[in-house]
């Protein structure tokens, strides 16, 4: 068979046929399109501020409300300040930027993101789980949430009174008085916002084992925040990143206000001096050192996989280090911030049942579905005062809700991107995302549905985050190395006011942060109880063995995949000591993310690409060149017109056809080239074909004379 039937062959049956009038980069086009389709261009932050901004409304949440101020009051009040502030400075900051950074150079989130040590691939995974586990019942507050702010708009209350069908006879608005009359027990009785709140809005049955039916009224609230929820993030960062302007800035007005008329209720002083009483003794407790250090990663979110998704929209040399900076104080400032808020009204709340503060104080939904709205219910105005205090709830959640999704999101997105990055696709994901996140919540808004929220608010998204965090700082730093990271950050930011500072993130990143994460989770997992759920008048229901093996189920499957990812990775490219050294090194970085040392690095991508039969001779950005084998011949092509990405995925045969067409095109296109250039007025070559031209004539004019007169002769 002849070379031209040979390459007739190949081409009509393996590889798509090409115009022989286009030129080398049209055929290059040919092959790019027939193989992969166009896809749409990543997003980036539409403003630098909006990533900021962003990171704001996630981290700053429900947590930094009703959780920190409890905290505060329950670990020494100033004292607690202490281990917060240190925590901050040593874990807080350098995880946070640690992730943000790691989003922002390899501009990919999730699993994609970890390419910079393929070997730790999991913990995108792990990330990615947690947070789709956190954003399935973060919504179920919202729902809550909802449904308060559609009660309060009634001239008055529903939880004012007893005078309701939800409520019992145990009822009592003054438990003294009831008291003296019935012969009860005060700690029988209950107030009509507690039995609002477990009757009316939960419907709790008595346990796990007993889930009852769906609460259509709730899941009526559920499929609204849904709804809200993808309205806001269906088209991106682009819509999302719009939203967050009102939904991070809109509650720091709503809490102003709501602090001004706090205070100046009766017994609001009472509140903050308890708030703030410091008692250094305190620090001698393990458990205060416990709290501030998860504190700092619930009210930071850092392990959950969000910041870097958030930084991977970043432009390359964005100055996200000082961002960190600015979140980090804003963050605190506002946890701070809210203890006024919380305590001016249990100060009030204290004064008027003749209680001391200690026993009206409350964290988590009690604090925001039972004591507030008590509060609420004794001042002019109740409704009113309601509704501003549930919207201030929503929009500290709704915030932390989109940044959530968009997580998960950016995680599966990036990691199948000819798939979801075309035409609407990306927005029927979003969509499927969030009906699957609908229907776990369901679980949430049965009669048994609060214990089943407490499943996954105690282990899903508690201890585990500590661990992830570690496994990251030894990934960047001990396996990636930490001075080629110095490198990489430096290329991004330049040589700004952080690089005095850098030198003290490097120290944090090695030793204090590693430190830091693992003997918290240690204390923690020391100081582990099981699971209870504590209910009104002391009442307290204990989980049973198989909830809480379901509850450590959820947190082992997380953290689960670090190991097993990086198992099967080994084994899938062959198990050996050469696979695992290029597992350690970032899997194809672009050209604009090497250092000069790491222009000829080989990566595990070269080793897939010796499997499919493109075997690398030089890796460098500028003209990467490989061999396509293809029997006895082994022929080289080379040129920046096809990137090997690209030509990856044809086989041997192909290859070898496409290199021979590769040179007569590019021959044939630089003939055109030339004869294009010819024919421009004024080019020396033009100037010598005309010459040419006028000569030739003259010449064939003398010679057709010549032979006219030769026959004449030969006449004669």
């Amino acid at each position: 068979m002849t070379e031209d039937a040979h390459l007739s062959n190949v081409t009509s049956s393996n590889t798509p046929k090409y115009d022989a009038s286009k030129t080398t980069s049209e055929i290059s086009t040919d092959i790019i399109t027939e193989k992969e389709p166009k896809r749409h261009k990543r997003e980036t932050w539409s403003r630098a501020f909006d990533f900021l901004l962003a990171c704001i409304g996630f981290s700053v949440g429900l947590g930094n409300v009703w959780r920190f101020p409890y905290l505060c009051y329950k670990n020494g009040g100033g004292a607690f300040l202490i281990p917060y502030f240190l925590f901050v400075i040593v874990g807080g900051i350098p995880l946070f930027y640690l992730e943000v950074a790691v989003g922002q150079f390899m501009s990919k989130g999730g699993l994609q993101a970890w390419n910079i040590v393929p070997l730790f691939q999991g913990i995108g995974l792990a990330s990615c789980i947690i947070v789709f586990f956190l954003n399935c019942y973060y919504n179920v507050i919202l729902s809550w949430a909802f449904y308060y702010m559609f009660a309060s708009f009634n001239s008055e209350l529903p939880w004012e009174n007893c005078n309701h069908t939800w409520n019992t006879d145990n009822c009592s608005t003054d438990f003294a008085r009831d008291s003296n009359l019935t012969g009860r027990p005060e700690k029988t009785l209950l107030d009509p916002v507690t039995e609002f709140w477990e009757n009316q809005v939960l419907g709790i049955s008595d346990g796990l084992e007993d889930i009852g039916s769906i609460k259509w009224d709730l899941v009526l609230c559920l499929l609204f925040a849904w709804i809200v929820v993808y309205c806001c993030i269906c088209k991106g960062i682009k819509s999302s990143g719009k939203v967050m302007y009102v939904t991070a800035t809109s509650p720091y007005i709503f809490m102003l206000i709501l602090l001004i008329r706090n205070s100046t209720l009766d017994g609001a002083a009472d509140g903050v001096e308890f708030y703030l009483r410091t008692n250094i003794t305190k620090l001698k407790e393990t458990k205060v050192w416990v709290d501030a250090g998860t504190q700092i990663f619930f009210s930071s979110s850092i392990g959950l996989g969000t910041l870097t998704a958030l930084g991977s929209y970043n432009k390359f040399t964005h100055n996200s280090y000082r961002d960190s900076v600015l979140f980090a104080c804003v963050n605190s400032g506002t946890s701070f911030f809210a203890g006024f808020i919380v305590f001016t009204i249990l100060g009030f709340m204290a004064k008027q049942q003749g209680r001391s503060v200690r026993d009206v104080a409350e964290s988590g939904p009690g604090l925001a579905f039972i004591a507030y709205p008590k509060a609420v219910a004794q001042m002019p105005g109740a409704p009113f005062w309601s509704v501003l205090f549930f919207l201030m709830i929503i929009l500290l959640g709704l915030d932390s809700q989109f940044v959530g999704v968009e997580g998960v999101v950016t995680t599966v997105v990036d990691q199948y991107p000819r798939l979801l990055r075309k035409g609407y696709r990306k927005e029927m994901f979003i969509g499927v995302c969030c009906i699957a996140m609908f229907f776990v919540g369901l679980s949430m808004v049965t009669n048994g549905g609060m214990y089943v929220f407490q499943l996954f608010d105690y282990y899903s998204g508690s201890r585990i985050i500590l661990l992830v965090a570690f496994f990251e700082l030894i990934a960047v730093g001990y396996v990636y190395g930490v001075k080629r990271f110095r490198d990489n950050i430096m290329m991004m930011v330049g040589h700004s006011w952080m690089h005095k500072t850098l030198p003290y993130m490097i120290v944090c990143w090695m030793v204090l942060s590693p430190i830091f994460c693992i003997t918290v989770f240690v204390l923690s997992t020391i100081d582990y109880t099981d699971l209870t759920y504590e209910r009104p008048n002391d009442r307290v229901y204990k989980y049973p063995d198989w909830g809480i093996a379901i509850g450590w189920s959820m947190a082992a499957f997380s953290v689960f995949w670090i190991p097993v990812v990086a198992i099967f990775k080994w084994i899938k490219h062959g198990a050996s000591w050469k696979v695992l050294k290029l597992l350690v090194i970032p899997y194809r970085l672009e050209p604009h993310q090497r250092r000069p040392q790491d222009q000829f690095e080989r990566s595990l991508y070269d080793l897939e690409q010796e499997k499919i039969g493109l075997q690398t001779i030089s890796t460098s950005p500028s003209s990467q060149r490989y061999t396509v084998k293809s029997g006895d011949v082994n022929l080289a092509y080379a040129g920046p017109e096809v990137p090997d990405a690209r030509t990856a995925s044809l086989t041997s045969d192909q290859g070898l056809v496409y290199h021979k067409m590769h040179l007569k095109k590019t021959a044939k296109s630089r003939s055109d080239e030339t004869h294009i250039s010819d024919k421009r007025m004024g080019s020396p070559h033009n100037l010598r074909q005309m010459l040419s031209g006028i000569f030739s004539s003259a010449s064939r004019q003398s010679t057709g004379r010549l032979r006219h007169m030769g026959t004449d002769i030969d006449a004669l």
